[in-house]
């Protein structure tokens, strides 16, 4: 049985009601409801939580879902203190044990003090920029990825756990000219790529 902790950071803030994320959220929970040999659990961070009880569900997990909108290229503030309440929880308590750095050599090894070593995740975002703000020349990301540009930091606090990443999907152009439809289909085929596909999905630790 693969365990699916599944997290909505689509925070519900100003002119953002969250639906999107809330609807991806749905997608993914009813995917794996609907598949033998997955467990989920799930936490949404507009609602009140336990914050032991997260750290429980990181802890629990063989594969952690994110999925959050990009505000002012970073985290919506609320699922940021999420992470910075439930990682600062889990120190010495499964998440992480330290920088991984020994006294005697403090130049290496930097980021090697995780203990979800084995766990997976996978990132979902939404924008509102185009795809091709990331794609074109002399456009706004300079030809940077999601990935590699503005969630990198994302990713390394990931790996700084020990976890490595599945294949995210990111969603464009959300706010302006928005496909819900399309974006639902779209999703869903690629949870079929990676779970359905993907030999190793059942093999997590």
């Amino acid at each position: 049985m693969t365990k699916i902790f599944v997290i909505n950071g689509g925070q519900v803030f100003g002119h953002s009601g969250g639906l999107f994320n809330r609807s991806i959220t749905e997608k993914t929970l009813d995917f794996f409801n609907n598949k033998p040999g997955f467990e989920v659990r799930h936490t949404d961070i507009n609602q009140p939580y336990n914050i032991k009880e997260e750290v429980e569900n990181y802890k629990w997990a063989d594969i952690l879902i994110y999925h959050t909108p990009v505000w002012w290229f970073q985290l919506p503030h609320e699922f940021k203190k999420y992470i910075d309440l439930v990682f600062t929880e889990g120190h010495n308590n499964g998440i992480y044990h330290s920088d991984g750095r020994s006294a005697a050599n403090p130049a290496v090894n930097y980021g090697t003090g995780g203990l979800m070593n084995g766990k997976k995740y996978m990132l979902t975002t939404s924008w509102n920029a185009p795809q091709e703000a990331f794609t074109l020349p002399r456009e706004f990301f300079n030809q940077k990825s999601v990935d590699e540009g503005p969630m990198f930091g994302f990713h390394r606090m990931n790996a700084f756990t020990g976890m490595k990443p599945l294949e995210g999907i990111h969603f464009h152009d959300v706010e302006k000219n928005a496909d819900v439809v399309k974006d639902l289909k779209r999703y869903e085929a690629h949870l079929e790529k990676i779970f359905s596909s993907n030999l190793e999905i059942g093999m997590c630790a």
